[in-house]
């Protein structure tokens, strides 16, 4: 498949041997050899292919993209940036769930497209999400969408187009610049190209991501916790307990 595909997405882009061999940083005895079926792509430059070519790792290897071209035009690039999409699959060829725990979110910001290190991520199923879609899972840190609580498993569904997500829509973003985050999403990408990141907990303020930080966005579907909602508390109560801690850890700090 990865020949015929490298094959079609060359000549789809109007690259000759030479100039794909330039952008891939190979030599063009190379690529002629993986068209051929002679040889076979390192998985650092079936990478760098998926990536050049705005398309998912698995559609590369998977799919006949001669006769899905949507495939090509549809997934991996969003505002002018490239993106490619590493999942793991089961036995039977259905994708699973991967969790990044707190401990992996810093390595997550460098190793969300290296198959390597997605494979080494816990993973599991559930079923009634069905198949409309790729799921990550996501724990999250800190009181910023009480009553979501830390430690919390944030399941979402990978979004290709941000312009589609709905303001108030709660989502996990992976950015470089503030890593890995839950917050509901309202968007300005027509006039400045930015996200505007609000919390649930009133004490935390709305700030803006610029779309050029942002590195994945995953619309949340599901939570996964071990702690029950307080019955009878509400937000608000549970805002001004939080905010009456945090005064009290200021008091503490200052007294030593």
């Amino acid at each position: 498949m990865v020949t015929s595909n490298l094959k079609y997405l060359r000549k789809k882009a109007g690259f000759t041997q030479a100039q794909l061999a330039e952008k891939l940083d190979i030599k063009r005895s190379l690529v002629g050899a993986y068209e051929e079926g002679r040889a076979e792509p390192k998985l650092s430059t079936l990478v760098n292919i998926a990536q050049l070519f705005a398309i998912t790792l698995d559609d590369l290897i998977t799919v006949d993209l001669a006769t899905n071209p949507g495939k090509v035009t549809s997934g991996g690039q969003a505002n002018g940036k490239l993106r490619v999409l590493a999942i793991t699959v089961d036995e039977d060829d259905k994708e699973n769930i991967e969790l990044v725990p707190l401990k992996a979110s810093a390595g997550y910001l460098n190793g969300y497209a290296d198959p390597e290190f997605i494979e080494e991520l816990p993973r599991f199923k559930l079923p009634m999400l069905g198949n409309s879609g790729t799921f990550r899972a996501f724990e999250i840190s800190g009181d910023s969408m009480l009553p979501i609580t830390s430690g919390t498993v944030i399941v979402g569904r990978y979004i290709e187009d941000w312009k589609t997500i709905k303001d108030g829509t709660p989502c996990i973003i992976v950015s470089q610049k503030e890593g890995v985050v839950f917050k509901r999403i309202y968007h300005k990408l027509q006039d400045g190209a930015v996200l505007r990141l609000h919390s649930d907990n009133p004490v935390y303020s709305p700030y803006e991501l610029h779309v050029e930080d942002i590195l994945e966005i995953w619309e949340a579907k599901s939570y996964i916790s071990s702690t029950f909602p307080i019955a009878d508390l509400s937000l608000d109560k549970l805002s001004s307990i939080v905010l009456d801690l945090q005064k009290e850890m200021q008091k503490l700090k200052k007294v030593n």
